[in-house]
């Protein structure tokens, strides 16, 4: 057995059994070891910030890591931006990445890069494998490392002749502990303090956005008069009917004061202190509003679904009956308008759909607008660097199998990732993307006004994308998929009603 098998079969025994890929030389083992050593489903992408946004999408939806395959420093670089996505959603991920020889990396070839540099702004857990015979316990530690709560990004980076060279032993999985759980003096500081009478928000992040946790959560509320909250920036929301719903913090400065004014207390459960996205003239950066408390009952890493459990039995918060929420209208008719594509996405998506939020400015109401809708995921760009939106949704319909997933997607923003789409066509996987056709970049039209900058010609011409105007017909159907325009609502209701009872993907592009 060479390095590189023992690599594939040490993540194969560690149930990581997806691998996004996008290699080059270096990799040509571990390529090779695949034929040899079965079980690992290797899904390629044109490039890599398709393979790490991809391996975000799946490890959100499978709560387990995918590995990556990236091509040297220079590739992890091209995967760096959704990786940090990922490491804002707090995914599970295990980047395998190939690197010179060890004997050859003095000669400084062309690729030799400072790879383990880029990959600590991403990575909790780096190291790069010293030979053949320790390359799979150090995947093993890689897999530990990912999967410690509350998920995290490990960097393994392989020699080529780590990989090539015999002697590769396989390790066994390494134990992964259990997130911590909250002590009971925590419990009592919180319960004391919802007594009291005062103003609470309780902001919510990561598994206390899961339906059992909000059913918990809601308990607390309704016994309490404490009120709740999601944070702007989420991985992953269980909703729609059947689920309790829950709003989150607003995007812009000025709305999330407001929503923040009331309150004398946050409770940060799972979230982190909210601030304002960037910095702007004359505005503050901390959201809640002077003289508030900032309470810390459960980090990311802790046991968030226990500790609230615990906490409304503490409170003495009896069970709830789940209401069914309102029902919508129906799919709206007309014109394109943000609150038309809102009712029509309300009254159509299908049952069990995973939500892939990248609209952006056009999308500022679907999130609330689709808390009647049928029972769905939503997972939405978390770090801010856009082009998450494709890959995202090709790695959450394989970390989904058997569910529609439905990619709600800013035409800018798409153009980054746009190679996404071959690989849906590729592994014909079951995914409706929406992208929202304005032509340009809205959201920074207005962030103009909000940082105070005096813009002319020059500028708005560099934030529009009519000149030439990108054909997303076109171009999904020369990358292997189906697509069709809508510029009224009928159309796109039909478009997307059709779209959804596909076996693969779907492509529709929506002129607002």
């Amino acid at each position: 057995m060479n390095g590189a098998e023992s690599i594939v079969q040490t993540l194969l025994d560690a149930d990581v059994t997806t691998c996004f890929g996008n290699p080059g030389t270096s990799e040509m083992h571990f390529v090779a070891a695949l034929d040899r050593i079965a079980g690992m489903r290797c899904v390629l992408g044109l490039f890599e910030g398709v393979v790490t946004g991809a391996a975000d999408g799946y490890g959100r939806m499978a709560d387990k890591p995918a590995a990556t395959l990236l091509h040297c420093g220079p590739g992890l670089a091209n995967g760096l931006a959704n990786l940090h996505n990922a490491r804002r959603a707090r995914t599970p991920v295990v980047n395998i990445v190939g690197d010179q020889a060890t004997y050859h990396r003095e000669l400084d070839p062309p690729l030799t890069a400072d790879t383990e540099g880029w990959a600590r702004g991403v990575s909790a857990w780096t190291r790069t494998a010293a030979s053949a015979a320790t390359v799979g316990l150090d995947t093993a530690t890689a897999v530990q490392a990912a999967r410690s709560s509350p998920g995290r990004i490990a960097t393994l980076i392989a020699p080529a002749d780590t990989c090539w060279d015999e002697g590769g032993v396989v390790a066994k999985p390494l134990p992964v502990p259990p997130p911590p759980t909250i002590a009971p003096h925590r419990i009592a500081e919180i319960a004391r303090l919802l007594r009291g009478g005062e103003p609470v928000l309780l902001l919510l992040g990561g598994t206390a956005l899961r339906s059992a946790a909000l059913e918990d959560a809601y308990r607390i509320a309704e016994a309490t008069g404490a009120r709740l909250m999601a944070q702007q920036f989420n991985g992953r929301v269980e909703r729609g009917q059947g689920r309790l719903p829950i709003r989150r913090l607003s995007y812009g400065v000025a709305p999330s004061l407001a929503e923040l004014a009331e309150f004398r207390h946050i409770v940060l459960i799972g979230a982190t202190p909210p601030v304002a996205p960037f910095a702007y003239p004359g505005k503050p950066g901390h959201l809640a509003a002077p003289g508030t408390s900032i309470h810390v009952f459960a980090r990311p890493e802790e046991n968030m679904p226990d500790a609230l459990a615990r906490l409304a039995d503490e409170l003495s918060a009896p069970k709830l009956a789940v209401p069914r929420a309102p029902q919508g209208a129906g799919p709206g008719r007309g014109n394109v308008t943000q609150e038309a594509v809102t009712q029509t996405l309300a009254a159509l998506l299908p049952d069990n759909a995973v939500v892939v939020d990248e609209s952006v400015s056009f999308g500022r109401l679907f999130f609330n607008g689709l808390a009647g809708a049928a029972p769905h995921d939503w997972l939405q760009i978390t770090g801010g660097a856009i082009g998450s939106g494709l890959p995202m949704a090709t790695g959450a319909a394989l970390g989904a199998p058997g569910r529609r997933v439905v990619s709600l997607q800013a035409d800018g923003s798409a153009m980054y990732t746009v190679q996404a789409l071959w690989t849906q066509a590729r592994e014909q996987l079951p995914i409706t993307t929406v992208i929202l056709s304005n032509r340009k970049y809205a959201i920074l039209l207005g962030e103009l006004d909000n940082v105070g900058a005096n813009a002319g010609k020059v500028a708005l011409d560099m934030l529009t994308l009519d000149n030439p105007a990108i054909g997303w017909v076109g171009i999904a159907s020369n990358l292997g998929v189906e697509a069709a325009r809508a510029e009224d609502m009928e159309t796109f209701a039909d478009l997307f009603t059709a779209a959804n009872r596909r076996p693969g993907p779907f492509v529709i592009e929506l002129t607002i």
